[in-house]
């Protein structure tokens, strides 16, 4: 009589760390399948496999990998990173376990099919154009306008997207694009155009069981022009699950989960809310990064790492709580600094004024002292995490302020040979 059970998880990296033990607490043992048989420079660094019963390297054959994993009978297969949701979809209806089927798979991935998906769907979706030549491009860019977005069809984190003001600039995007690879060491084989939406972005963070979505987090982007970049993150704010934005937001979100074949699973959408309403940026078919959900657990109680559990090993429990709204115990703010140089980092000066904020909840030193700083231009290449919370929202807007004004030219010491420039292109 087998006691053991086992879920999959594709694609368990540094990001989705946390994941692994909550199924332990339910009674199952994970087994790790990697999509690639080369790690992705992304997640090139320690990765502790000591918490997968298992760890499988997937090399293209879907039978041969069903194989490995048919001694130990998995009760459910999840992606535990973007690079992972495609084989996710694959195995899990290989294998007749609960499945969003391969259906839908390349529009929860293709930026450029998701958007076309959702359009289909009847619901609101930016114009945009599949680039198929620099010239076409410069046209579009041309025809409609204004500022776009340019960025590969498939990414993360920001990675290579390029705000352009003239086609020009479009075109320029369009070729660097195309000769670089992605954050998941692949090479950019196509580029997608959009247009730019104007307005505060959002994240909503699901997990849904059946068709039945429950918001877990639900988040705002706080952003500044810098380095190049027209909306550079510099911070996500939680919100509650109710308030007038969230209101519109919501059943915009559900309808796009429904137009993309999200049935089951953890959920990542961004979105925009225009002066016309919500509009999507980008859904992806896993739970979040930049280790969200064990924040927000932090401030709700459970967030998408408990919900995920429950929608693949108790529908019973999460059926009967799922139209549950959360609510804040703190609130909480997750402040990223911007370097806009590339140099040799000596120190932070002003650490010691950061680990003084009345908020401070944890500092993530992506950068360490030492190291090598880049110029900040998407989400992987901040320097450090500053993380705030308290039971007093205002606190911890005032604290998140305080973090703004800190990082200017002073809040980085770097190599003697650079501090001219340093302090000459600030």
């Amino acid at each position: 009589m087998r006691t053991k059970k086992y879920v999959v998880v594709v694609d368990a990296y540094s990001p989705t760390r946390r994941l692994a033990p909550h199924f332990h607490k339910a009674g199952y043992d994970v087994i790790r399948v990697q999509s690639t048989p080369e790690t992705p420079l992304v997640y090139r660094s320690d990765f502790d496999l000591s918490p997968y019963a298992v760890n499988i390297v997937h090399d293209g054959d879907i039978n041969a990998t069903m194989a490995q994993l048919e001694p130990y009978a998995p009760e459910a297969v999840i992606a535990g990173g973007e690079s992972g949701v495609e084989l996710t979809d694959q195995l899990s209806e290989a294998m007749g376990l609960l499945t969003n089927g391969t259906g839908y798979s390349v529009a929860r991935r293709d930026k450029y099919v998701q958007m076309e998906t959702v359009r289909a769907a009847g619901l609101r979706a930016t114009a945009q154009l599949l680039v198929s030549s620099p010239q076409q491009l410069a046209q579009w860019h041309a025809d409609i306008g204004g500022r776009v977005v340019v960025k590969p069809i498939r990414s993360a984190a920001g990675d290579g997207v390029a705000f352009c003001d003239t086609p020009e600039e479009s075109v320029a995007a369009y070729h660097s694009i195309l000769a670089s690879d992605s954050v998941f060491s692949a090479r950019n084989e196509a580029v997608v155009a959009q247009e730019y939406l104007a307005g505060g972005e959002y994240i909503v963070d699901s997990v849904s069981r059946d068709g039945q979505h429950h918001v877990t987090d639900i988040w705002k982007y706080e952003k500044i022009s810098a380095n190049g970049i027209v909306d550079l993150t510099t911070g996500i704010r939680l919100l509650p699950k109710c308030g007038e934005v969230q209101d519109r937001l919501l059943p915009y979100a559900a309808n796009v989960l429904d137009a993309l074949g999200v049935s089951h699973g953890a959920s990542h959408l961004e979105i925009k809310m225009t002066p016309t309403g919500p509009c999507l940026v980008e859904a992806a078919a896993r739970m979040a990064g930049l280790d969200i959900p064990y924040y927000s657990q932090q401030c709700i109680g459970e967030a998408q790492l408990e919900w995920i559990v429950d929608a693949y090993t108790d529908p019973d429990r999460f059926a009967a709580r799922w139209k549950n709204d959360y609510r804040l115990t703190k609130h909480f703010v997750s402040a990223m600094t911007v370097s806009h140089i590339e140099a040799p980092l000596r120190s932070y000066p002003k650490m010691s004024r950061l680990r003084e904020l009345e908020s401070l909840h944890d500092i993530r030193m992506l950068v360490p002292e030492g190291g090598q700083l880049r110029r900040t231009v998407d989400d992987m290449s901040c320097p450090l995490v500053v993380n705030l919370a308290d039971s007093v929202e205002e606190v911890v807007m005032r604290d998140f302020g305080t973090v703004r004004y800190l990082d200017g030219p002073d809040f980085y010491e770097v190599g003697e040979e650079l501090l001219w420039l340093h302090a000459h292109t600030w």
